[in-house]
C-alpha cells in the first residue's frame, strides 16, 4: 500500500490499480504473497483499504468518445500517400513521350514529396501517432524496407547474374499498394484501440481481459492483411506487373504490428523486428558477393536455392514474414496487457 499509495488514492476502480501494479511487474505470484489468488484480487484489496485523494477530478477508464470529425481529419490526412502515388502514376503515364526525362523525374520526386508529407502528417496524428515514442532508427529502418519494395529484387537479380551493372529497374507497383493501405492500417489500428478499450471496462480480472484482446489483435491483423492483399492485386493490375507480391504484403503486416507495439508504449521490440528484416535482405546479395570469392562459394548456396524456388520475391517475403511472425508473437503478449492500453497520463501507463 505505502509503495503504490499515489496509484491507490488516483484509481477510480480496482481494474485501474490492478493494470498499474502489472505494469510495474506485479504478477500473480507476487500476489501469491499477500494470500491473494491473482492481481486483480489484490488490486481489490487496495482499493477498499486505501482513501481516495479528496478534491481530484475523476479519470475513470471509458471508452473513447465518437468525435466524427477528428476521425474524418485523420482519415483524409491517411489518404495523402496513396492519392499522392496514384496520381503520380497517372502523370507519369499521360506524360510518356511528351515530357523529357527532367520533366518526368520533376513529377515523380514532386509525387514523393506530397506523399511523404502526408505519411509523416498520418503518423503524427490519429491511431498511428506515437506520441514521442517512435525512434529515428526506426524511420531508417523504415525507410530501408520501402527502397527496398522499388529496387531490392532488380539489385539482387543483378548480383546473381555477374553485377551489379546497372540501372535498376523500378517496381512501383508494390508501393503504390503499400501507401494506399495507410488509411485501412489506421483504421484497424483504430477500431483495435477502441475494442481493447471497451475490453478493459467490461473485464474483472486480467485473465479475461487478455483472454479477449488477443481475437482483437489477430482480428485487426487479418483484415488490414485481407485488405493490403487487394490493393496490391489492383496495384499489380493498375501498373503492370514487377515487384514481390507476397513480401509487399509481409511488409504491410510487419509495419503495422511496428506501428501498434509503438503506439501502445514497446517501441524497442517494434524496432528490432524492422531491423532484423532489413539485415535479412541485406544479407542476401552480401553473401551472393562473399560466394565470389575462392573458397566461399557455398555461402551463396541458401540464396542461389531460395531464389531458383521461388525467385527473387522469396527474400523479401521470407525476410518480412519472419520479422513480423516475431512481431505478431511479441505483440500477443505485450498489448494482452491492460497496462498497454491505459490512456497517457495516467498511472497506469506502462513506460518501461
Amino acid at each position: 500500500m505505502h509503495r503504490h499509495r499515489e496509484l491507490c488514492e488516483r484509481a477510480v476502480d480496482p481494474l485501474e490499480i490492478a493494470a498499474g501494479l502489472e505494469a510495474h511487474g506485479v504478477t500473480d505470484r507476487a500476489a501469491a504473497r499477500y494470500r491473494h489468488r491473482d492481481v486483480f484480487s489484490l488490486a481489490e484489496e487496495l482499493f477498499a483499504r486505501v482513501p481516495a485523494v479528496a478534491g481530484e477530478p475523476a479519470t475513470a477508464l471509458r471508452a473513447p468518445d465518437r468525435d466524427t470529425e477528428t476521425r474524418a481529419a485523420w482519415s483524409l490526412r491517411a489518404l495523402v500517400p496513396g492519392a499522392a502515388c496514384i496520381a503520380t502514376a497517372g502523370a507519369l503515364r499521360l506524360t510518356e513521350g511528351v515530357l523529357g526525362g527532367q520533366g518526368r523525374l520533376a513529377i515523380a520526386l514532386t509525387g514523393a514529396l506530397v506523399g511523404i508529407v502526408g505519411l509523416v502528417l498520418s503518423l503524427r496524428s490519429g491511431p498511428l501517432h506515437a506520441e514521442g515514442r517512435s525512434s529515428g532508427t526506426a524511420h531508417v529502418y523504415g525507410c530501408w524496407l520501402l527502397g527496398y519494395v522499388l529496387y531490392g529484387e532488380a539489385l539482387l537479380d543483378q548480383v546473381l547474374s555477374g553485377g551489379p551493372e546497372g540501372p535498376w529497374t523500378l517496381t512501383p507497383a508494390p508501393l503504390l499498394g503499400l501507401a494506399l493501405s495507410v488509411a485501412p492500417a489506421a483504421w484497424c489500428a483504430h477500431l483495435f484501440s477502441v475494442h481493447a478499450h471497451r475490453k478493459l471496462i467490461g473485464s474483472r480480472a486480467l485473465e479475461e481481459f487478455a483472454a479477449g484482446v488477443r481475437p482483437l489483435l489477430f482480428g485487426a491483423v487479418a483484415l488490414h492483411l485481407c485488405v493490403l492483399a487487394g490493393l496490391l492485386y489492383v496495384a499489380h493490375l493498375g501498373y503492370g506487373g514487377g515487384g514481390a507480391f507476397v513480401g509487399a504484403a509481409a511488409l504491410g503486416v510487419l509495419l503495422l504490428l511496428a506501428r501498434l507495439l509503438t503506439v501502445h508504449g514497446f517501441p524497442e521490440p517494434a524496432a528490432v523486428g524492422l531491423a532484423a528484416a532489413c539485415a535479412l535482405e541485406a544479407l542476401a546479395p552480401a553473401l551472393v558477393l562473399a560466394g565470389r570469392l575462392p573458397g566461399l562459394h557455398f555461402l551463396a548456396r541458401p540464396v542461389d536455392a531460395l531464389v531458383v524456388a521461388a525467385g527473387t520475391g522469396a527474400v523479401p517475403a521470407v525476410a518480412c514474414g519472419a520479422a513480423a511472425l516475431g512481431l505478431l508473437i511479441t505483440a500477443t503478449i505485450a498489448l494482452s496487457r491492460a497496462s498497454a492500453h491505459a490512456t497517457p497520463g495516467d498511472e497506469t501507463r506502462n513506460t518501461a
